[in-house]
């Protein structure tokens, strides 16, 4: 996933992206599938002991800026591509040895847990599937409309998460998280690109059983970091997948 390269101060990697730069327009820096990234050193260190930008949720984006060589808006990146720098920074951080508490999901048994990060892969995508422009389409099975999407960036997530975080300041008791989320992803439905009548759709018109094809869609066409990892309980022996819990301690290893 990366190849190493020496500068002359400190070395550095070249990183290859989930998207393999397939998401963005040509001539952008990331359209060639690939990204630098430093080493991490004390400077980042100070990034993640931030008080300040850990009260705000903003350690993990501040970090991944300090650490990014390439020169792009990092607005414009996909979440997957994202996923992929963090894991990159991590290994060359601290090493691939990560030490974190797992839930079982069977019996709710909680065991200190050690995955090794360089053995998690990136989704496998069909490149004749995706095109610069970045937008799909989904023919809903239930109601059989057309959806035109986009896979999200992380413009969009910030703008998502300011939304959400002001009704829950206002405290509205249903968070619209699910439809929220859906009025970024969604460009046009049945080629109809107007936001109320997008609005109005998913409000009224979305079916839970087309919602709920939708991004189970969404969730394959997103070029992404697969983060499942084989799982045995030895609680009560339940075996299958789980997903690589990260949090703060991810970046700042404890053990």
């Amino acid at each position: 996933m990366s190849t190493k390269k020496q500068q002359s101060r400190f070395p550095t990697e070249i990183v290859d992206l989930p998207s393999k730069g397939l998401l963005y327009p040509e001539g952008h820096p990331l359209s060639e599938g690939k990204i630098e990234v430093k080493y991490m050193t004390a400077k980042e260190e100070d990034i993640l002991t931030s008080v300040g930008l850990i009260e705000k949720g903003l350690v993990i984006d501040e970090l991944l800026k300090s650490l990014v060589q390439t020169k792009f808006d990092f607005g414009d990146i996909t979440i997957g591509d994202k996923n992929a720098i963090m894991l990159t920074a991590r290994i060359l951080g601290y090493g691939k040895e990560y030490v974190c508490d797992v839930t079982c999901p069977n019996c709710g048994a909680k065991e200190e847990t050690t995955f090794d990060l360089t053995t998690f892969k990136y989704k496998e995508i069909d490149e004749k599937l995706y095109g610069a422009d970045n937008k799909f389409m989904f023919k809903l099975p239930n109601s059989g409309r057309e959806i035109e999407y986009k896979i999200l960036t992380q413009s969009d997530e910030k703008a998502i998460d300011s939304e959400l975080d002001g009704i829950k300041k206002a405290g509205i008791a249903v968070t619209p998280e699910i439809t929220t989320r859906l009025r970024y992803q969604i460009l046009s439905v049945d080629g109809e690109a107007n936001k109320e009548k997008i609005n109005n759709f998913i409000n009224n018109e979305f079916f839970a059983l087309d919602s709920k094809a939708f991004r189970d869609n969404y969730v394959k066409m997103m070029p992404d970091v697969d983060f499942d990892s084989g799982y045995l309980c030895n609680e009560c022996t339940w075996t299958g997948k789980v997903s690589l819990p990260i949090s703060t301690n991810f970046f700042w290893p404890s053990r």
